[in-house]
This record gives C-alpha cells, sequence and structure tokens, in this order.
C-alpha cells in the first residue's frame, strides 16, 4: 500500500473517533448540568477538560471568560479551531475522499453524508438540541464503523484504518480520566468525594451497565478508573485498545518499524502484566501523564514508518 494512502486511511479513523469521543466528553458535562452543582464546580469541570485535551490557551485566546456555553461552543462547532467536532467531521471526510477507490462506496456515502448534515448544526442551538446533536455524533460514529467492518476488504486497508481507531480511542479515554482526577489545580479532592460525576462519566462512555456487572459495587474513582484502563474485553478499555494498536501493526510490519513495535509491545505489557497499584503508584494523573507522553511517541513513530505526514495532521 502507498504510504499515502495508508495515512489518509489512518487520519479518516482517527478523526472520525476524535469527533466522538469529544461528544461523549461534552455529553459528560451536558448530563452534570442536569444535576444541583455550584458555579464554581461546573467551571472547573470545563476546565479540567480543557486542559485535559490541551486546548486551554488556545481557548483563552479565542474566549476572554470561560463560561459553560463558551466551551461547548469551541469544543462542537468552532469551524475555526482544528480540534472541534465539526473540523474533526470535515476531516475525517477529507481524507475519506483521497481514497475513494480504496474505502467502499457505503463508507464514503456514510462519511459524507454526516459531513453534510453536520452544516445544519451550529452555536444558536436549543439546549435539547445541543443533547440531540451530542447523540447525532456518536450514531453516525458508530454507523461508519459499522459499515467499516462489514465491508472493507481485510488487507492493509483495515489495518491501517483500526491503528487510527484504536490509537485515538486510547488517548481520549485517558484524557476523559485525567479531566475527572485533575481539578484546574492538580488536587482532585472535589472529584474524589462525588461519585456522581464518575457515574456521569461511565453513561457518558456507554459503560455504566457493564460497570455495575463486571465489579457489582457503587460507583467508586479507583475502581472506574482500573476497569477503563486495565480490562482487555472492555471496547473503550486501554487495555483492550493496545491489543488491537499490537495486532494491527505487527500485520503492517515493514523493514523500519521493528522499534516501533518494540514500544507498543512494551507499552502493552504494562497493561498485560502489571498491576494498576503498581502502575499508579506515584498517582493516577502522574501515569495518565506519562501514558499520553508515550502514546504521542508511538503515534510520532507510526508516522515516521508507515506514513506521509511526520507530525499528526
Amino acid at each position: 500500500m502507498l504510504s499515502r494512502t495508508a495515512d489518509h486511511l489512518y487520519w479518516m479513523s482517527r478523526y472520525l473517533e476524535r469527533a466522538e469521543n469529544m461528544a461523549r466528553m461534552i455529553d459528560a458535562h451536558h448530563r452534570l448540568s442536569l444535576l444541583p452543582r455550584a458555579p464554581e464546580a461546573v467551571l472547573q469541570g470545563w476546565q479540567a477538560t480543557l486542559v485535559s485535551l490541551g486546548m486551554d490557551d488556545l481557548f483563552l485566546e479565542r474566549h476572554t471568560t470561560l463560561t459553560p456555553l463558551a466551551a461547548f461552543d469551541f469544543l462542537a462547532f468552532d469551524r475555526e479551531h482544528s480540534g472541534s467536532i465539526l473540523r474533526c467531521l470535515r476531516a475525517a471526510r477529507e481524507n475519506a475522499r483521497a481514497v475513494r477507490g480504496t474505502i467502499t462506496s457505503d463508507m464514503w456515502e456514510i462519511l459524507n453524508t454526516t459531513y453534510l448534515e453536520s452544516h445544519a448544526f451550529n452555536s444558536s442551538m436549543t439546549e435539547s438540541a445541543r443533547g440531540e446533536f451530542i447523540e447525532w455524533v456518536k450514531y453516525r460514529a458508530h454507523l461508519a464503523r459499522g459499515v467499516t467492518s462489514g465491508t472493507l476488504l481485510r488487507d492493509e486497508a483495515m489495518h491501517f484504518t483500526r491503528i487510527g481507531t484504536f490509537i485515538e480511542r486510547a488517548d481520549n479515554t485517558t484524557r476523559l480520566l485525567e479531566a475527572r482526577w485533575r481539578d484546574p489545580g492538580g488536587r482532585g479532592e472535589r472529584l474524589l468525594a462525588e461519585a456522581s460525576e464518575w457515574a456521569v462519566l461511565l453513561r457518558a462512555m456507554s459503560a455504566f451497565e457493564i460497570y455495575r456487572r463486571v465489579c457489582r459495587d457503587s460507583v467508586n474513582p479507583t475502581r472506574v478508573t482500573e476497569m477503563l484502563l486495565m480490562r482487555d474485553d472492555l471496547p473503550q478499555g486501554v487495555h483492550r485498545c493496545l491489543d488491537e494498536l499490537q495486532a494491527n501493526l505487527t500485520a503492517v510490519a515493514n523493514d523500519q518499524s521493528a522499534e516501533t513495535l518494540r514500544r507498543v509491545g512494551e507499552l502493552h505489557a504494562q497493561f498485560h502484566y502489571g498491576r494498576f497499584e503498581e502502575l499508579c503508584a506515584g498517582g493516577i494523573p502522574a501515569f495518565l501523564d506519562r501514558f499520553q507522553a508515550k502514546l504521542r511517541d508511538v503515534g510520532a513513530r507510526i508516522s515516521r514508518d508507515f506514513l506521509v505526514s511526520s507530525v499528526g495532521q
């Protein structure tokens, strides 16, 4: 497969996954807005999310003050912000358009229609319509992945699509967790005491029922974090994402990717053989930061070994 083709497939799936996970982050705040919370706690939650995404400075460049509405619009509707949901949907479609001869017509129709329908959404929407927008984004992402799984040939195109999906999902799962653990001051004491916020996080990630089934316990921040990091049978779990990442990278290995595979294997082994208590002995936020740094290194190496771009789009 040409490096340029692999590059487009990889970023097509990353942008689609990013749009969905951004919707899940916003969904958590949307659900939290229905709970009785102090205004300062609401702003702390949005600030923690922006910090975990690395977008706090960019937000302040575009907005003078932080408000829930401004943060929502920035992450969802800002067409000048490359990380917003609408821009991610556009980028996924543009990458798909570049490889129309490689993907199936069904995949193209889903991504193209999603992009065209996204023009109907903007910051002037009502509160109820905003909730519908979040659900629409998640539905379209599920639909696109279902069509991909059901129609795409199991060759290198599928492998690069899945590599993009799972490296993005692993990164975003840790960012969702970090936003709950780390308030703007980096302490997290308030979040530890509010199990309702963790229940909301589980529902936003479509994992609440799974938690009840596998943990059989009240919602506990540490147990939620352990489940989302360590379980290899949970689709959103980081361990599961690393399983998929390692398998698909192995399938497309070339002469220069040995070090990349070694680093992915080393990272995977931490979750496969390690203990949650030992991995997070220095604090959960610190571990999440280290993991994200290692994942960024893996992403840069994948670009150098297989793709046209040397840095993230």
